[in-house]
């Protein structure tokens, strides 16, 4: 038998910890707590229930989320050696435009324990003690989870969308802590890979179950068949990677739906006609869900030039937007509200330019009013757009944006019907490799993002992250 530390997480582990308790399940699932007393899972700030949240204190409802989260892998799973989860809330980066919600991860791998059905290969901690049926180090926790105790607590974290504890999923414009909780159990259960994405090499020089299933689908072969520069390339190939195990392939027909497309065209689309890469919105109409056809208009501010639509529209942009496609900027406010003023102006759809390099990734928010549908493009395909709309009248561009859906083809599945994972041109280290492609639809647990459309299901028709669990031996 051979075990190795996970050390870049293992090293935080500075804070005493006592358990918990066990979350009554199939698998045993132990919480351990990391938390001081006062703070974390012991905060004593009075709160009232919630959602079927039963705790009168922030610190005891944090606890039965994680407990609610802990019971749905718990019953999912099939081990006879307890799950140990060390967790703790702790205050992460937070700003006004982004958090990080949390963080989790096997604290240790091992190979060639009794059990193993691959030789030389790296499983995750609680995955080889259920091979092994033998607890491989009882005296470390197999998990650490690590929460953001600011979200929702102060002015510059994320106003508006803190973390909705209740245990119905009625989280409105809050974050649902027990997707984040369940996604995050999800990484710490085997969703993640070991490899160093950006050299390409092995831990320690072993590969991972995690590598035996990751597969170039321009040319078929897996990432124990590259070499290191192959398997850097593939780590940022857009739609290059999938998923090759077989149980969720053979889950992919039943849980993905139609493909989406936004087209470009018209007379004078120029070099900007085509299909485009796009994000979609967790809120508003499914892009595919059917045809929505117009002319793209730009949302232009007179000051800034920027069309960030986060004000009602002038009079002016709602004569240019109405029938059509509003193109707007991102940046100042919400998706939502954005979307929310081009749709009060009579827009029936919506394109948001991104305001940095890189690939389009969805749109959060939460909001039953808007209708119209909405998708988030690469700045340098907004610019170029901009650039061709320079010729627009106040009502007339020339320029066709369509969105709609493609049934030859699944959104998010290769040409072989495999699932696409997240390796986005520019390299997200914590995301790529180690999540499901954000073109997905429906959007799955274990996309890099909790998108405000999850249900609390980890299982087919809904989501395919057990059955990727299932193809990595659990």
């Amino acid at each position: 038998m051979k075990r190795n530390n996970m050390k870049s997480i293992i090293a935080a582990l500075a804070v005493a910890f006592g358990a918990i308790g066990t979350a009554q399940a199939a698998a045993p699932i132990v919480i351990v707590n990391a938390n001081a007393p006062g703070v974390g899972f012991n905060d004593t700030t009075p709160a009232d229930p919630i959602g079927g949240n039963t705790g009168t204190t922030l610190g005891e409802q944090r606890l039965i989320a994680f407990t609610h989260a802990a019971n749905i892998w718990g019953a999912q799973l099939d081990s006879t050696v307890p799950i140990r989860i060390q967790a703790s809330f702790e205050p992460l980066n937070c700003t006004a435009n982004s958090a990080t919600l949390g963080s989790a991860g096997t604290l240790q791998v091992f190979s060639d324990f009794p059990g193993a059905p691959k030789a030389g290969t790296w499983y995750p901690g609680a995955l080889a003690n259920k091979l092994s049926g033998v607890d491989q180090d009882p005296d470390t926790p197999d998990i650490r989870a690590r929460f953001n105790s600011r979200l929702g607590l102060f002015n510059d974290c994320l106003p508006g969308s803190p973390f909705y504890l209740g245990l119905d999923g009625n989280h409105g414009s809050g974050t649902d802590l027990v997707a984040v909780l369940l996604h995050e159990i999800g990484h710490g259960l085997g969703f993640q890979s070991f490899s160093d994405e950006e050299t390409g090499e092995y831990y320690l020089g072993t590969p991972s179950i995690w590598d035996h299933f990751m597969i170039d689908n321009k040319t078929n072969k897996n990432w124990t068949e590259m070499t290191p520069a192959e398997r850097v390339a593939n780590a940022v190939s857009g739609d290059g990677m999938s998923w090759s195990g077989p149980e969720v392939t053979s889950y992919v027909p039943e849980v993905l739906g139609a493909m989406g497309v936004v087209n470009i065209s018209g007379p004078t689309a120029g070099t900007t006609a085509g299909n485009y890469q796009f994000g979609e919105a967790s809120f508003g109409a499914v892009i595919g869900s059917s045809t929505v056809t117009g002319q793209l208009m730009p949302v232009v501010d007179q000051t800034t030039g920027k069309g960030l639509a986060c004000d009602p529209l002038s009079a002016t942009n709602a004569k240019a937007v109405r029938g059509n496609i509003a193109l707007v900027d991102r940046g100042t406010c919400s998706f939502v509200i954005k979307a929310a003023n081009v749709q009060a102006a009579g827009a029936i759809g919506m394109i948001v330019v991104d305001n940095a390099p890189g690939d389009p990734a969805g749109m959060s928010g939460d909001n039953p009013e808007v209708t119209i549908p909405s998708v988030r493009i690469t700045q340098a395909g907004g610019e170029a757009l901009r650039a061709r709309l320079a010729y627009r009248t106040r009502t007339q561009s020339g320029i066709v944006a369509t969105f709609k859906g493609d049934n030859s083809k699944l959104a998010g599945a290769d040409s072989q019907k495999r699932i696409l994972m997240y390796t986005p041109t520019t390299f997200q280290p914590g995301s790529s490799v180690s999540h499901y492609t954000t073109a997905a639809r429906p959007n799955q647990l274990m996309e890099p993002s909790i998108n405000s459309d999850l249900t609390h299901e980890v299982t087919p028709p809904k989501d395919l992250t057990l059955p990727l669990l299932h193809d990595i031996g659990w």
